[in-house]
């Protein structure tokens, strides 16, 4: 059986209350979290001025990256589709503000008003059918064109994923450029988390014309 947690469950369901609380206690995650939350921060090459910019942390879970978007000065939006991760980020007490959504039903946000997007290990869940309703491809245009939309000028979105093969990884990438945004694939860590974390792509896109 695949330990992809993506294809044992839909992650409203497989991050119950129980997962949610192991994921979040797990010594080994929060490293792994932290570690990938700083370098999707660093690629998102944000001016050095000492001015704090308001993130976006999509699949944002029980808060553990937006904790290091809160180190860094940063301000920042949570979305996440389980309920019981949400519910331990308000337990911990994290400085973000929460919201309860599905990617791929698009974001609900105004246009313009997000000076950045992180995404750990969340994306590639937008490739799985959970239910008869879902349409990959189609969850992908409605996630990757709202987050275009509420992008300011220039801004960038990073994501750490781990697709499943060449394809799902070709999918997401198709996605964004249809969206409007300019980019591609950052390799890194490509042996040291390969064994924890599958194998592990940033992706890095830019959001060029939107006011």
């Amino acid at each position: 059986m695949s330990n992809r947690p993506e294809l044992l469950a839909p992650p409203e369901i497989f991050y119950d209350d129980s997962e949610a609380r192991k994921y979040t206690s797990s010594s080994r995650i929060i490293d792994i979290q932290a570690r990938l939350s700083e370098r999707a921060l660093e690629l998102l090459a944000l001016s050095v001025d000492g001015i704090p910019r308001l993130l976006l942390d999509i699949g944002c879970g029980s808060g553990l990256s937006g904790e290091t978007l809160t180190e860094n000065g940063h301000q920042w939006i949570g979305l996440d589709v389980s309920q019981s991760m949400l519910n331990i980020a308000l337990e911990r007490e994290v400085e973000g503000d929460l919201l309860l959504g599905d990617m791929g039903q698009g974001l609900a946000l105004r246009p313009g008003i997000i000076d950045g997007a992180i995404s750990i290990s969340a994306v590639q869940w937008l490739c799985n059918a959970d239910k008869s309703s879902h349409e990959p491809r189609l969850r992908l245009k409605a996630f990757f064109g709202s987050l275009y939309r509420c992008l300011a000028r220039g801004a960038r979105a990073v994501f750490q994923v781990y697709p499943e093969n060449i394809a799902q990884r070709e999918l997401i990438l198709r996605s964004a450029m249809h969206a409007g945004f300019a980019g591609g694939v950052v390799i890194d860590y490509p042996h040291r988390y390969a064994r924890l974390l599958f194998r592990t792509l940033m992706l890095r896109f830019s959001c060029l014309v939107s006011s």
